[in-house]
């Protein structure tokens, strides 16, 4: 390297925020995924036997897609060639994997080819792709923060591993933070920074897994006071991170995840839970509609008759957050989401309906009992539409009467909650019906 091009490095290096300069520069010195990337696993495997081959990285922002791709090539001795989906289109997509072809050829050397937001090349994009990855001319390394089963063609995604990236821990975030406060080459380790405790997990909790977050929030810290040395606090940390970001994107995966866990946790009788995840899609922005629609779902799919006041509660709180919106309206969401975590669950109109369709499309269509058909017309008797009892003109309004045709059950109260009277209203039920059966042989 010339002098000039060490000044020049040196000048970059400066302008560079902390988190560029903080990458790490080999595999050791990464952070994180370890269920993949720690020595013995898969990845590290795959590298140490020189069968990288295509992969796809999915996962939240600032969890090291980008950096773990870079250190990729370097490990297997590859170029290094990086493009967004978003910029780059299939003309500039074709150069490279032409350039990559000639480079395989004249130098025996393949191309690490990183497409960023990969999910947001097309169809037809992608499958420019499929014959230098099928062939090994380049080794595609593909980011996104979808999942990659809804976005990715099947095609390529039979051709390439997948690792799933997670958010980085808090004990994570605070290495990472730590070796940035002590690094002395990249970091800020020339400067007299005392860092507490309380605001070291402060930087690390706010971050929400997003390493970049956690180290652009401490250089701001840092760069914003003239104190030296620094003392480095709580309210410093507060006033760098400012507004909290959420992590919920109402377009992305984190939807799904965030709506799941708030269904599961009222199906689990969680309201403490439940509301927070309530809170967190509030915060994030999310479609109060879409929110009150799963309400009312979820109060017949799993409170459903254990309590048949959820239902009606969720309609009106539906009602509610159309007539007033937001703000006001998450108190309707509040109130409705704590009753049906608190309400007594049952399945069982859930199971029954399933259970009665799949009958219907597996086990062929039963007929209408001749009784049940329609009698309103004057031939009805001639052909054989007769017999129906009224069941109002029986005890109890229950007649000796086969409604279906066939031996068959669907609905099983589970006998909690108001299912329970259900249960045993079902039993009077059969057992008067068994008696008129006895009496009428």
């Amino acid at each position: 390297m010339s002098l000039f091009d060490s000044i020049e490095d040196e000048n970059r290096r400066k302008i560079q925020p902390l988190a560029a300069r903080m990458r790490p520069r080999n595999l050791d010195e990464f952070v994180g995924q370890e269920d993949f990337l720690a020595p013995g696993k898969m990845l590290r495997r795959l590298l140490k036997a020189d069968r990288l081959g295509s992969v796809i990285f999915f996962g939240p922002p600032g969890t090291g897609k980008t950096t773990l791709a870079k250190l990729l090539a370097v490990e297997s001795n590859a170029d290094f060639c990086q493009i967004s989906a978003v910029t780059n289109g299939v003309k500039e997509l074709r150069e490279i994997l032409t350039q990559a072809a000639d480079t395989v050829a004249a130098e025996g050397r393949r191309t690490l080819l990183f497409v960023d937001e990969i999910h947001r090349f097309n169809k037809a994009q992608q499958d420019v792709l499929l014959p230098d990855v099928e062939e090994g001319i380049v080794t595609l390394v593909g980011a996104t923060t979808e999942n990659p089963f809804f976005t990715v063609n099947n095609a390529l995604l039979s051709r390439s591993r997948l690792f799933e990236f997670h958010a980085l821990t808090i004990e994570n975030i605070k290495t990472i933070l730590r070796n940035a406060l002590t690094d002395k080459e990249r970091g800020l380790g020339n400067m007299k920074i005392q860092m507490d405790d309380d605001a070291l997990e402060y930087l690390a909790q706010t971050a929400e897994g997003d390493a970049r977050r956690a180290l652009s929030a401490l250089e701001i810290g840092v760069l914003s006071t003239f104190a030296n040395p620094i003392h480095f606090t709580l309210e410093m940390a507060a006033e760098s991170v400012q507004k909290r970001i959420t992590g919920h994107d109402r377009d992305g995966d984190s939807h799904y995840d965030v709506i799941s866990a708030l269904i599961k946790s009222v199906r689990g009788s969680d309201p403490d839970a439940a509301i927070y995840w309530l809170a967190r899609m509030l915060e994030g922005g999310e479609e109060v509609r879409f929110l009150a629609r799963r309400l009312v779902i979820l109060a017949s799919e799993d409170v459903g008759n254990a309590d048949p006041h959820a239902l009606p509660l969720a309609v009106a709180c539906a009602q509610a957050c159309e007539m007033i919106g937001l703000p006001e309206c998450q108190l309707n969401l509040a109130q409705t989401v704590i009753y049906l975590a608190t309400a007594p669950k049952s399945n069982s109109a859930t199971n029954a309906i399933y259970c009665a369709r799949d009958d219907v499309k597996e086990k062929g269509v039963v007929p209408v009992p001749m009784h049940l058909r329609d009698n309103n017309f004057d031939a009805c008797k001639r052909l054989g539409h007769v017999g129906y009892q009224y069941a109002h003109e029986y005890p109890d309004a229950i007649a000796a009467q086969d409604y279906l045709g066939v031996d068959r059950r669907y609905y099983f109260p589970t006998g909690r909650g108001m299912e329970a009277e259900i249960a045993a209203r079902l039993e009077f039920i059969r057992a008067r019906r068994e008696e008129k059966d006895d009496s009428n042989r």
